[in-house]
């Protein structure tokens, strides 16, 4: 069995979710789930980010204690994996012990890489990231565009720059590690022109909300520094080896582009300091806009993905994140453009598809599914097209490539549909009853594989559909969807239709 080990960002909580947050979590969830169908063993992480000078300003300003506000923050996150009904193994917080205890065993790993001296320079308490001038955009953070504030103090360094060479090495060696290819040069380029050592502490009389540096008490860890460990402190670095050697390295890091530098730069530099395996791949998405402009609070455009899926239900938003955005480009969420996906594609197509075969076949046979082993010429193309299918799909999902694996298995649905006009069932439903029977079971063993290919993006959606077919969760593996002519006769239950058309 195969090793896949997945992971998101973990968010910062001075702010509730965004659309934004929505886009990465589904991301990887669907990569999760399409391994699961493959039968490896999977394990899909997610969490909050709970240290850095922000949240304490944050839990000041509300005269509360940091953790109370940490804690009701991250469980705004933590509803946002059950709204999404994300099928995260874990989810981990950078507040709790076991994740300040493999901060620290991190820390000692690298120490031979780490020393004492002054910084100056300037630093965003936005981004919780210090930066050179000439990163700058008229003199201010180029995400948040504020004025960084000018420090002075004492404090530890990591030798980024001893690294500069064995990175751009592993970046030679495997080509493939910085997913989309636009990224990889960038980041490429950027290590090429030369790192400079990096700032990892702050003095604690300045940030006293993190974790404390080992062996000197007047100092915190750099927020970076801290919470890139999560990726091993929630999978047992720091006290369960067993757990930490069948999950490490990961598979696949899904992160956005604005943190790119340090999960393909820093965090790598930090592992090989440590003696550890570097993650698999950097899998880097773009950024989302609402209605074509950046999303902001004083736009009063941020989209909550809370409301958007207890209005309309979790699958459809997950359908428009995967199927509307580019995977690995900047996209944009627009309430037309949803609502048109959620008529066209889901009602119109896969709803109407599920609702109307399944009610003639209570119309003709009571609800009854025979099985049947004699083909036509129609069905047996349509067999062959579901075999080019599903290998096509999983190319697709196997290189990261989600959007054309969403986009694949809505071409089968529209295919099925096309299948249904060519082959006529309500006129052999009259006079032909084998042949009735043959279409029907060949559309059944169509929606079947259907429902193994929308599973990672849809897996409500997945599962009513073979309840109403008369099948069960088993029938959820890609084996299952390569093998048409495995279902058995059975009664189906049409129910009501699943996606009722949404008046725009």
């Amino acid at each position: 069995m195969a090793k896949f080990y997945v992971t998101t960002a973990i968010d910062y909580v001075n702010a509730a979710p965004h659309i934004g947050h929505a886009l990465e979590k589904v991301q990887a969830d669907a990569m999760a789930r399409y391994h699961r169908l493959k039968g490896d063993d999977t394990f899909f992480l997610t969490g909050t980010d709970e240290h850095g000078s922000k949240l304490y300003r944050a839990a000041q300003a509300e005269g509360i204690d940091t953790q109370e506000f940490c804690d009701r923050m991250s469980e705004k996150f933590v509803e946002l994996t059950k709204v999404l009904n994300l099928s995260n193994d874990r989810f981990v917080r950078t507040t709790q012990e076991r994740h300040k205890r493999a901060a620290q065993k991190l820390w000692r790993a690298c120490a031979h890489d780490i020393y004492s001296s002054v910084y100056r320079g300037l630093y965003c308490v936005g981004c919780e990231a210090y930066y050179l001038e000439k990163d700058l955009v008229d003199g201010k953070c180029p995400i948040h565009g504020t004025v960084p504030e000018a420090i002075e103090e004492q404090n530890y360094f990591f030798r980024l720059s001893a690294y500069q060479d064995a990175l751009l090495a592993h970046y030679d060696a495997h080509p493939d590690f910085i997913y989309p290819e636009e990224r990889f040069r960038e980041i490429y380029s950027f290590v090429e022109s030369g790192l400079e050592d990096i700032s990892i502490s702050r003095s604690k009389d300045k940030l006293v909300w993190g974790i404390e540096v080992p062996d000197d008490p007047n100092q915190v860890m750099y927020v970076w520094f801290d919470a890139l460990t999560n990726y091993i402190s929630a999978i047992g670095y720091a006290d369960d080896e067993t757990e930490f050697s069948r999950w490490w390295p990961a598979s696949v890091h899904v992160i956005g582009k604005d943190i790119s530098r340090f999960h393909a730069v820093l965090w790598p530099a930090m592992l090989m300091s440590a003696g550890l395996p570097l993650p698999e791949k950097i899998f880097i998405h773009g950024f989302l806009t609402v209605e074509g402009e950046k999303m902001s609070k004083s736009r009063g455009n941020v989209i909550d993905p809370v409301e958007i899926a207890r209005t309309y239900g979790a699958d459809p938003l997950r359908y428009y994140l995967i199927r509307e955005i580019p995977t690995n480009e900047d996209g944009d969420f627009s309430r037309r453009r949803f609502e048109e996906r959620f008529n066209f594609d889901l009602a119109n197509d896969l709803g109407n598809l599920l609702h109307r075969s399944l009610n003639l076949l209570v119309k003709c046979r009571d609800g009854h599914l025979a099985k049947v082993a004699d083909f036509g010429e129609l069905e047996n193309a349509l067999i062959a097209e579901a075999n080019r299918t599903v290998d096509a799909y999983c190319e697709a999902m196997d290189g990261l490539r989600l959007r054309d694996g969403a986009g694949i298995a809505m071409g089968f649905v529209r295919r099925l549909n096309k299948y249904i006009d060519e082959a006529a069932p309500w006129s052999a439903g009259k006079t032909e009853a084998a042949r009735f029977d043959t279409i029907m079971y060949t559309l059944s063993e169509g929606m079947r594989i259907t429902a193994v290919l929308i599973e990672p993006f849809m897996p409500k959606t997945a599962r009513a559909m073979l309840e109403r077919l008369g099948l069960s969760e088993s029938e959820l593996t890609l084996s299952a969807a390569r093998q048409f002519g495995r279902g058995e006769s059975r009664s189906v239950n049409p129910g009501p239709p699943m996606f009722p058309r949404i008046e725009q």
